[in-house]
């Protein structure tokens, strides 16, 4: 039998992530509704391995689902012709990588991205207002591919000490989103960041090295990565030896 949600006030802590609908629920991982999508709400979910939700017309619904999906960085799959991209990448004119530089439009261009299976997007307008202010409280980041000026793909995630949460991607050319994704793996790795949260299984995360584990021992993880300083957010060209040099061709 389901529990009943509880709905949560403005000023009500989350509930445990323990007490989320289990997997013959409904909607297995659902923890609450309700409350605010303001920048402590949301940097409190977060630390206690919690995240938003919804659709158009919903509530405000949070969710910690069990299993959680990783990338565990030293699992990331280069796959030998996302390995040649990369270095075609770093090394033809006006190709780069740039972090921050335009958060609004990365988000932006993830909400007219759908999820998988999904017809239309969870990156409601609440949000994107939501992880803009995020943003500018230096909790939410931007990795993006640039080619000759115009940006064609990216990601955006949000960092909590050195713990790091990846949110939504999209691509206007192929494999725009991978050299992003590969371009934070490559950051992670050189600053110590052991796993980035991909809260969902996908066919596409599995693919690239992501895997589901335990919620508590996932949340072992954040509330350890949390207390740790900071990373820097500037792209360095050494985080592409660093990922190059260290994957074999998969």
């Amino acid at each position: 039998m389901t529990t009943p949600l509880p709905w949560l006030g403005p000023q009500d802590p989350f509930p445990p992530p323990a007490r989320s609908w289990g997997p013959d629920s409904p909607a297995p991982g659902l923890l609450a509704a309700g409350g605010s999508l303001d920048v402590d709400r949301l940097r409190s979910a977060y630390a206690h391995g919690i995240f938003p939700w919804f659709s158009s017309g919903q509530p405000i619904l949070w969710w910690s689902p069990d299993p959680r999906m990783v990338l565990h960085e030293q699992e990331f799959r280069l796959h030998r012709s996302l390995r040649k991209t990369l270095q075609r990448f770093r090394t033809t004119a006006g190709c780069e990588v740039r972090i921050d530089s335009d958060f609004a439009a990365v988000i932006r261009a993830c909400a007219q991205t759908p999820r998988a299976g999904q017809s239309g997007t969870w990156i409601v307008p609440p949000m994107v207002a939501a992880y803009e202010a995020l943003h500018a409280a230096g909790h939410a980041h931007s990795v993006e591919t640039w080619v000759d000026g115009r940006l064609v793909g990216g990601l955006y995630c949000i960092a909590i000490g050195r713990a790091v949460f990846g949110e939504s991607m999209f691509a206007h050319a192929t494999d725009a989103s991978k050299i992003a994704l590969a371009a934070l793996v490559g950051l992670c790795r050189h600053q110590g960041v052991a796993l980035i949260d991909c809260q969902q299984n996908t066919p596409h995360l599995a693919s690239l090295g992501a895997r589901e584990v335990a919620r508590a021992g996932f949340l072992r993880h954040v509330q350890e990565a949390r207390e740790q300083p900071p990373c820097d957010w500037r792209f360095q060209s050494v985080y592409w030896d660093a990922l190059l040099d260290a994957n074999p061709p998969a």
